[in-house]
């Protein structure tokens, strides 16, 4: 079948999967080095209660086969090895089939890894990179040409992405309507970068244009995507444009980059590719599988599509447990106050405002108001997000602020190294408590005069003070005196 391949989009196939297999070694990274405080047998959420209380169909995967830490540890570690194996190109030194199975493998220890991540794990991009590779398993490698069904499906996906972030915000926040959500966004997004104080301080007129520009990339630019080229290749390369933007403005995990990467795979590289390799026919069960598998999710496609069409549009939302077709969208609505929990440990035995107290820093979230926020992404800091959630409504750290502060005060090391400043290296604290506190910019004026990126003040208590547990064995014995 003639029609089946697109053998021009050789290059744009290598570029995608090289920069997908980047995005999946940060994921598998990120999941290595911070599961065990987080999820891990004796995290925050163990994964054994999850595995415990939930059904196989809710959220198939291999622990339920079996967990332990050191077999997550082998499968986050796998991943990163796999991964690398795939940027160095080694799919292309195998046969079709083999290539297929060697993309299909990050995408089920992912995936694995997904269904057991809890809250840790409930963003967006998780969703978007499984379904980013899952494609990427029939997109086909080295001598064979990339179906063309495929570099649609690749399209589709970018255009829901986008259109569907798009929606929300018109449908949401006022704001995004009246163009002024930026000037608030920069400062109270979940996690400034060390641009955001510069682009809040941009003139509102610019923070007027930056909005305009985004409702015509998202809203109007991914209906170009299904038109001929160079039109399409225009419309990709804008949005890479506007991606790079977000980039510099602010740390949304590996979100961007995986746009960009979708983005793309659009562009017709053919002027810059130069002499083509030879490639392949490609086999009938190969044929068959691509026409099988487009088939599948233009089926699925069907709950995404309706909800991008529905007033009550909802964002970040999987319809089936694999995550195959699910739908996007972010910052529906933007706050317009920076509300920051400050966790602070106090060694002294009475926890009250005499006592000393000493604050926790984070790596990525406000802290000290003299330090310049970091560049993270696309590398993900998963407590340091949900950190932002917690500040806006408790109910975001329902399940997991307690047993966090908790570790704290047991000095637990696998938590302490989410942190970047532990203020008890030698015993843990005797109390722990939280204040929410909001911040702000400094202007240019404070910033020369005082050396502050942020400005704080004081709004609430967000957590009284708490103990440090009893050891087990003499809370039981304290408890059979009818003591506390």
């Amino acid at each position: 079948m003639e029609w089946f391949s697109a053998d021009g989009y050789w290059l744009s196939r290598l570029i995608f999967q090289r920069t997908l297999a980047v995005i999946y070694l940060v994921a598998f990274l990120s999941a290595a080095l911070q599961f065990r405080a987080l999820f891990g047998e004796r995290g925050i959420l163990p994964v054994p209660e999850l595995l415990r209380r939930t059904p196989w169909k809710a959220a198939p995967g291999l622990f339920r086969l079996h967990y332990s830490d050191r077999f997550f540890a082998a499968v986050a570690w796998g991943g990163c090895a796999v991964s690398v194996a795939l940027i160095a190109g080694l799919d292309g030194f195998l046969p079709l089939w083999g290539g297929m199975l060697l993309w299909a493998l990050p995408w089920v220890l992912y995936l694995s890894i997904v269904q057991v991540g809890q809250v840790w794990y409930g963003f967006g991009w998780e969703s978007l990179l499984l379904e980013t590779g899952f494609l990427a398993v029939f997109l086909g490698t080295g001598d064979t040409a990339p179906p063309v069904l495929v570099l649609w499906l690749l399209r589709w996906l970018l255009f829901r992405l986008e259109f569907g972030a798009g929606l929300i915000k018109m449908r949401g926040d006022a704001c995004w309507r009246k163009l002024t959500c930026l000037d608030f966004h920069h400062e109270t997004q979940p996690m400034p970068g060390p641009l955001s104080w510069f682009f809040h301080h941009l003139p509102r007129p610019v923070h007027r244009v930056e909005v305009a520009a985004n409702h015509v990339t998202q809203l109007l630019v991914p209906f170009l995507l299904f038109t001929p080229q160079p039109v399409a290749s225009a419309a990709a390369a804008l949005m890479v444009l506007t991606q790079l933007w977000l980039v510099l403005s602010g740390n949304f995990a590996w979100l961007n980059w995986l746009t960009i990467a979708l983005a793309l795979s659009v562009i017709d590289w053919t002027p810059f590719a130069g002499r083509p390799p030879a490639l392949a026919a490609p086999p009938l069960w190969y044929e068959v599988v691509v026409i099988a598998v487009t088939g599948l999710v233009l089926v699925l496609s069907y709950r995404p599509a309706r909800n991008l069409l529905s007033r009550r549009q909802v964002m970040n939302r999987s319809f089936d447990p694999l995550h195959l077709v699910n739908t996007y969208g972010a910052f529906g609505s933007i706050s317009r106050m920076r509300l920051e929990v400050v966790v602070e440990g106090t060694a002294d035995p009475v926890a009250d405002e005499g006592a000393e107290w000493r604050e926790y820093g984070f790596r990525g979230k406000p802290g000290d108001v003299r330090r310049l926020p970091r560049l993270f992404a696309p590398y993900h800091l998963r407590l340091d997000w949900m950190m932002w959630f917690a500040a806006l409504s408790p109910a975001y750290a329902r399940s997991w602020f307690g047993p966090f502060t908790e570790r704290l005060l047991l000095g637990d090391r696998d938590t302490l190294r989410l942190l970047a400043h532990n203020p008890f290296p030698d015993a843990p604290p005797a109390h722990v408590r939280a204040r929410v506190f909001h911040y702000r910019f400094t202007g240019p004026s404070e910033l020369w005069a005082t050396g502050c990126w942020w400005d704080r003040t004081y709004v609430r208590e967000f957590m009284r003070p708490v103990s440090r547990p009893l050891p087990p064995e003499r809370e039981s014995r304290d408890t059979g005196r009818g003591t506390r």
